[in-house]
């Protein structure tokens, strides 16, 4: 294609009739004006703009963003490349398509064409099947590259329209992640996989693969795996092996969302690369291990990663949880505490002896929730310590003991270590066995405000719990100050969430046999470019708070129910997981539907 037809523009009628040439910013500028979008005054500043020398190769949307635009249509509101985009696509005809990287098979759609030819046309492969290939880009009357790819791809070739600086963005990271996954494969290309420890194929013990960890590839794919998992806000990165390949998953927002597929062979030294610098024993594979990465997230703060291996039938898993050091100095409201559960569990912290528990299965914050509350306690004039394992934040205010049970040293030695360490505040990572919940009540009955975390159902759970694994009724009578029991659900996307209607019919129905006021009305999901179309973005704490009573400790003997504490409990002002979820959908945080999925099963009448 000549620069001269390039550089021609062409009529500015119907933009569905347009010849093949780049955008130029009068263009958009016209149609914008048509559609009443812009200001004349916005008009005259973007042409002015436009002409600089800096503006002269930049995208039409781009210099519209660098001038301030504001939309007439929306109130003033300042125009964003992402609604510049969605207009744009519905003014050409295009299907707008939001690029998300995990939903794409990068090795798949980097093959078809090379980085360089994919950047001078400034699009981005988005999929590619046998049936179909589809195409994001930004200049949609360049059209040239088609002809290309249909000498290459037989079926149907689909253009989408997207935003000008994530193709950019993509087009860098997903060639850069296919160059080095490519590299990596090819240098293991003569090197037989180790099948050491895939179950399935012991015969092959001999054979060994020597692909460095250290090997350039291999540091990217790391580097860049990590950064990426950062920046869709990942809880969790599963690194997971199959027969032929490995597996990577992120959890975001509680919820897995497959990644990407790693060649078989590039897996081991992948594995390898995080277990040296997780200081891990890279030669160890048959037992399971933990360590720790401490990183920085784009240069500036630090990150944190907990590292867990385990066999299993094809080699070694990983799983990574993510650590975000901000978590340590939110207040009770970001957490997700109303006045109430405030004060409660206020009341509870300011005794200076007792037992605090806290339950929830995992993943369900209750590290955050006692970490924010022991950073709230530890002043100079208190010696907190904790026992834990494996620490999982490190914390300068805290003096923290790692369980080391391949020593001798559990939970319950750990306990009776920092009980001659003069502590004041001591917390108990896990209650698990009788020997450390025997431990952590001595502490507690010697004046020493014990924290500790059990896996049950709700608060009321944590009693019968411990009466199972055989503490003695009179001792948790004596010690339990309360327990609180949380989860985690899903915050609606401020950005697209919907208001729908709600009637006292409906409303009694989901909390009962609880009492709530019927809300006006209450949003739902619906999903936008800011939240991946999830309808979610981010997760806040329900809670359920039971204080010990006199009446309660009558009711803590051996063999009681659980849903007779509860109504007690409830009795006396203790409101469940159920109506705090309620509470927060009222409130427009969060949905029904999220509300269901995460809390229990209300008790019977």
């Amino acid at each position: 294609m000549s620069t001269q037809l390039l550089n021609q523009r062409p009529p500015l009628a119907d933009p569905k009739e347009q010849q093949e040439a780049k955008l130029t910013l009068e263009q958009v500028l016209l149609w914008l004006q048509e559609d009443g979008v812009i200001s004349d005054a916005d008009l005259e500043k973007c042409r002015v703009y436009g002409k600089s020398s800096t503006s002269q190769v930049k995208h039409p949307l781009n210099i519209l963003i660098e001038c301030d635009v504001t939309d007439q249509t929306q109130l003033g509101k300042p125009l964003t490349l992402e609604n510049l985009t969605q207009w744009l696509a519905k003014k050409v005809d295009l299907p707008y398509y939001y690029i998300d990287p995990l939903k794409i098979d990068i090795p798949s759609v980097t093959l078809i064409y090379s980085h360089a030819y994919a950047a001078n046309y400034n699009i981005l492969p988005i999929k590619v099947s046998k049936d179909e290939a589809v195409i994001a880009t930004a200049e949609p009357y360049i059209r040239a590259w088609e002809a290309d790819l249909k000498k290459i791809q037989p079926g149907q070739i689909t253009r989408v329209l997207a935003n000008p600086d994530e193709i950019k963005r993509y087009l860098g990271e997903f060639y850069a992640f296919a160059k080095s996954l490519k590299g990596a494969t090819d240098n293991s290309a003569n090197q037989p996989t180790s099948t050491l420890y895939n179950f399935e194929q012991l015969v092959e013990l001999g054979q060994i693969s020597n692909l460095d960890a250290e090997n350039q590839h291999i540091v990217n794919l790391v580097n860049w795996l990590m950064q990426y998992a950062f920046d869709q806000r990942a809880s969790d990165i599963h690194i997971e092996p199959r027969r032929n390949q490995g597996n990577v998953r992120f959890r975001i927002d509680g919820i897995l969302h497959d990644v990407y597929q790693l060649p078989a062979a590039v897996m081991n030294p992948v594995m390898s690369r995080l277990k040296i610098l997780g200081r891990m024993n890279i030669a160890e594979k048959r037992l399971p291990q933990d360590g720790r990465i401490k990183t920085h997230l784009s240069g500036k703060k630090e990150i944190e990663l907990r590292l867990s291996t385990m066999p299993s039938a094809f080699g070694e898993k990983m799983v990574m949880r993510v650590f975000d050091p901000e978590v340590l100095t939110r207040d009770y409201k970001q957490l997700g505490f109303n006045n109430h559960e405030k004060v409660t569990w206020n009341r509870l912290i300011q005794h200076s002896h007792g037992i605090i528990l806290v339950t929830g299965p995992t993943g369900s914050g209750k590290t955050t929730t006692l970490y924010s509350t022991l950073k709230h306690l530890a002043t100079p004039e208190v010696n907190l310590c904790t026992v834990e394992d494996p620490i999982e934040q490190i914390e300068p205010s805290f003096n923290q003991l790692q369980v080391k049970a391949n020593i001798g040293l559990t939970f319950a030695s750990g306990i009776r270590a920092l009980m001659r360490q003069d502590p004041d505040i001591i917390m108990v990572g896990e209650i698990r066995d009788l020997e450390t919940a025997e431990m952590a009540i001595q502490a507690s009955l010697t004046g020493h405000l014990v924290f500790s975390t059990l896996h049950t159902n709700n608060a009321p759970s944590a009693v019968v719990r411990l009466l199972d694994i055989g503490v003695p009724a009179y001792l948790i009578q004596l010690t339990l100050l309360g327990v609180m029991a949380q989860r985690l659900v899903r915050v609606l996307c401020r950005n697209c969430k919907k208001q729908v209607g709600i009637d006292d019919e409906q409303w009694s129905r989901l909390i009962t046999p609880y009492k709530a006021a019927t809300p006006s009305y209450i949003y739902e999901a619906v999903g936008c470019k800011e939240c991946r179309y999830t309808g979610y973005s981010g997760r806040i704490g329900i809670y359920e708070i039971f204080s010990n009573s006199p009446v309660l400790k009558k009711l803590m003997v051996s063999g009681c129910d659980s849903a007779v504490l509860q109504k007690q409990a409830m009795l006396e002002g203790m409101r469940p997981l159920r109506l705090s979820a309620a509470e927060k959908v009222a409130s427009g945080i969060t949905s029904v539907d999220e509300m269901l999925r995460v809390t229990p099963e209300n008790i019977e009448d």
